[in-house]
């Protein structure tokens, strides 16, 4: 089967660009106090939920899934680049990383208890997102949640809107059209976080991570 021409695009570019982009990202945690609160909030909750284990999907060179782990959390990474694989085994030894595609895991069905997604969706293009949050939902555990990290599109729209990404072209999202996708794919919204850009910022757009939670099972009569 010949893969979309959209993913494999994507994925040349950032095995092209993964020394650069590992270099330039590894340490981007440390001045960043509220992504880490974000994800320390994510932690939490996860662990709250009785199951750990989490997958960091378009984990890229692997620095977020040692936080994850270091957060207490059975973290793993999927990314589509082998390249950034291979960067995220050599900094990560003890942690599993694995090449594979968001819109095809290869993950049973319902054992995670989180998934991470943080700026791994912006380069699918919109009609090709519903199955990936289908794959989200799919992976977790009832009860299990989501934290997904994007761009927002400018405040008077509620489209997606497309701009060029340094790596691939990419997409900007409206924060409550995003959500009503997670909601249509069984993940209702849990809390939002919007950051306002930094006059140092190099796009001057606003950041959303969005948690999401997949409903418990329901009672059985």
């Amino acid at each position: 089967m010949v893969e979309h021409d959209a993913l494999t695009a994507t994925r040349e570019a950032y095995d092209a660009a993964a020394p650069a982009y590992a270099s330039l990202f590894r340490d981007s945690l440390r001045d960043s106090p509220l992504d880490r609160a974000m994800l320390g909030a994510f932690a939490e909750v996860v662990r709250a939920s009785g199951d750990g284990r989490v997958a960091d999907l378009g984990c890229g060179p692997g620095h977020v899934t040692a936080h994850l782990d270091g957060l207490g959390l059975e973290a793993f990474g999927v990314d589509a680049a082998p390249a950034m694989i291979k960067l995220a085994r050599e900094a990560c030894p003890s942690l599993r990383f694995d090449v594979g595609s968001m819109a095809a895991l290869d993950i049973a069905d319902g054992v995670l208890g989180g998934v991470l997604s943080r700026w791994s969706i912006i380069h699918i293009p919109p009609h090709e997102l519903a199955p990936v949050f289908a794959e989200f939902h799919r992976v977790l555990a009832p009860g299990g949640h989501l934290l997904v990290g994007f761009w927002a599109s400018d405040a008077s729209s509620d489209t997606t809107q497309v701009f060029d990404h340094a790596v691939a072209p990419a997409y900007r999202w409206c924060p409550d059209r995003l959500a009503e996708m997670l909601r249509t794919s069984g993940l209702a919204e849990v809390a939002r976080m919007v950051r306002a850009p930094q006059p140092t910022d190099r796009r001057q757009f606003q950041e959303v991570h969005l948690l999401a939670r997949k409903a418990q099972a329901e009672a059985v009569a």
